[in-house]
Formats: structure tokens, C-alpha cells, sequence
């Protein structure tokens, strides 16, 4: 009975100490992790907005959304940060918008925890592609086994249809809430 004793009291000491280390890692690592997303997003917004010198974050919008502006501070468009799920957890992209949010300039996936080799083709250039200068009204809409027919379709991906379905959802939504903000004056 004594050892049994001594067992627990040396492994609730151990599962004391290294809770708190957890604690202490997990404290000084947040804020490193915050800045990194930071400086990806602030690097993503002038990839999907190639025109774009500057920006600046729309905070009454609700959602991660940037007004973006060319070398004469002229408006070029928004980049819409926007999350949403996929196959087996959030995806996170940003979508390079046209100023009347007509178009789709680029998109890139920041995050995302798709199958692999699968659904992480949703990351991938011949995926991605389909979406530079793609329509949104009315919507955005995926085909599968053949190719878009019409200005605001793209070609879902094989054995990953459900991610691809996603990615346009996501997109789907974030657009509908950019033009929601529109039409309330609040894009100016």
C-alpha cells in the first residue's frame, strides 16, 4: 500500500510540473503564432491582389476583410479572409475581389487540415487557377467529371469533391457578406 502511494504522489507531482510547462510554453508561443498569421495574411493580401501597394482592415465589417489600394492610392478591390469547413476541419482562405465585387482576382488557401494527397489539392495551382477572374454573380457554382461551361463555374476535384464544394461555400458566403456590407454603405 505504501509504493502504491508513493506512485501516485510522484505522478501527480509529474502531472503538475508539466501541465504548468504547457502553460509556460503555450503563453510565450501564442503571440509568436498571432504575429506569423499576421505576416502571412498581410503577405497573402498582395498575392491575390497583384495591383496592390496598400491596405487597410474594414473593422466594422464583422468578418477579416482589406481594402486594397494600387501605388496612387486608387481602389483596387478587397481581400476577403474568410473560414469555413471542409472534409475534416476549417479551411481558411483569402479571395482577391474586383472593387465591384464582380470577380474574382485570385484566391489562396492559409489553412487548412484536408486528407492528403485528396483534399489538399484544394491548395494546389491547377486548382486554384480556376478561380482567377471567375464571375460571382449570381453565384459561384463546381462541376464534376466535366469541364466549367459557363463564366462562374469551376471543375470540382476528383476524390475530393466535398473540400472543392467547400472552398466554393466558403467563398460563397464570404462574397454574400461583402455584398450585405455593400449595400449597407459600409465598403466605403
Amino acid at each position: 500500500m505504501n509504493k502504491v502511494v508513493q506512485m501516485l504522489l510522484v505522478l501527480t507531482g509529474i502531472g503538475i510540473i508539466a501541465g504548468g510547462l504547457l502553460a509556460m510554453v503555450d503563453t510565450w508561443a501564442d503571440p509568436l503564432i498571432a504575429a506569423n498569421k499576421k505576416a502571412e495574411t498581410e503577405a497573402a493580401i498582395f498575392r491575390v491582389q497583384s495591383e496592390g501597394k496598400s491596405y487597410e482592415a474594414l473593422t466594422s465589417a464583422g468578418f477579416e476583410v482589406y481594402k486594397v489600394k494600387n501605388v496612387n492610392a486608387e481602389e483596387v478591390g478587397y481581400a476577403l479572409v474568410y473560414e469555413g469547413n471542409g472534409f475534416q476541419g476549417k479551411i481558411r482562405l483569402i479571395c482577391g475581389l474586383s472593387a465591384d465585387l464582380e470577380k474574382i482576382l485570385a484566391l489562396e488557401i492559409l489553412e487548412q487540415v484536408e486528407t492528403p494527397g485528396l483534399g489538399t489539392k484544394v491548395t494546389e495551382t491547377p486548382f486554384l487557377d480556376q478561380f482567377n477572374q471567375l464571375e460571382t454573380s449570381p453565384t459561384i457554382n463546381w462541376v464534376k467529371g466535366v469541364p466549367p461551361s459557363k463564366p462562374n463555374e469551376i471543375q470540382a476535384i476528383t476524390g475530393a469533391t466535398i473540400s472543392s464544394k467547400a472552398v466554393v461555400e466558403i467563398i460563397n458566403n464570404g462574397i454574400e457578406q461583402m455584398k450585405k456590407l455593400r449595400d449597407s454603405g459600409g465598403l466605403k
